[in-house]
């Protein structure tokens, strides 16, 4: 088994020995997208998202997801998300790169 799969496998282990486990979906959610499995990636980030304060890389993380299922829409609704948790959490540079792919998707 790659070990990509595998790290994907141990994570799933995990998540389901502790489903409120935010980082343990944040990091599945991660290996999924690597591994191109977008509408399970947006799954395991919904369920990060209800459970956490996402600084701004878990909706970048979703709205490559969402284009790479070609929802342009809902990537820049996650873009826009982003860039709102960015600036709350005083991440000036991360909220421009976010509103400048907004832009480029528009």
């Amino acid at each position: 088994m790659p070990p990509d799969v595998d790290r994907t496998e141990s994570l799933r282990m995990l998540v389901q020995k502790d489903p409120g486990n935010a980082l343990a979906r944040y990091m599945l959610a991660n290996e999924l997208l690597k591994l191109k499995r977008y509408q399970e990636a947006l799954g395991e980030l919904e369920a990060y998202f209800g459970m956490a304060d996402d600084e701004g890389a878990g909706y970048r993380m979703a709205a490559t997801a969402h284009l790479g299922l070609g929802a342009d829409e809902a990537a820049r609704e996650a873009y826009r998300k982003g860039a709102e948790a960015a600036r709350r959490h005083h991440h000036p540079s991360m909220a421009e790169e976010f509103e400048a792919a907004i832009a480029d998707l528009s």
